[in-house]
């Protein structure tokens, strides 16, 4: 997997294709074990040898990815865990994948540098706009440093689901 500097990003928006949910594994934190554990049950999950995930189905993708015509949803919206609510982007400390000046971001003060998974189909290339740059990363920062939980703009715009009072139970 490749990770490409922000700088380098135009704009994202998840358009639901479930590649996140189907090819990497979702680690957990005690906390987010606790909650899914007591509203979905122990079998939802899994335990490697230090760490804890959500299990996958026999395919290979999240057990908890559903798919409604032509998109992937996930079915943990009220409770997804922070790895997810984070994808495609890793908000770092140090430039741990190289492009440090194109992956520099500044929030409060700090130096963060802001990587984005190539294999998100989401990405636009080009250069940042002023609200990519300015308020949908300050988001996904804001989740990663613990400050928003809440997502907006970092996650896909479902609000069809209003219409379909059968699937919300899925959000």
């Amino acid at each position: 997997m490749l990770f490409v500097p922000w700088q380098y990003i135009a704009d994202w928006k998840c358009n639901t294709c479930g590649l996140c949910c189907k090819a990497y594994s979702v680690v957990l934190n005690f906390q987010e074990w606790l909650k899914i554990v007591k509203n979905y049950g122990v079998e939802t999950t899994v335990s490697g040898l230090n760490k804890l995930y959500l299990r996958r189905k026999s395919d290979g993708s999240c057990v908890f990815l559903y798919k409604m015509m032509d998109m992937h949803l996930c079915g943990l919206q009220h409770m997804k865990p922070a790895a997810c609510k984070l994808w495609p982007f890793k908000i770092l400390a140090t430039p741990k994948f190289g492009y440090a000046k194109e992956a520099l971001y500044h929030y409060g003060g700090k130096a963060l540098y802001i990587y984005a998974d190539s294999t998100c189909t989401g990405l636009v290339y080009g250069r940042p706009t002023w609200e990519f740059a300015n308020q949908t990363l300050e988001e996904f920062i804001e989740i990663a440093i613990g400050i928003r939980s809440e997502q907006k703009r970092s996650k896909a715009n479902v609000n069809f689901v209003q219409q379909y009072p059968s699937i919300r139970r899925l959000f």
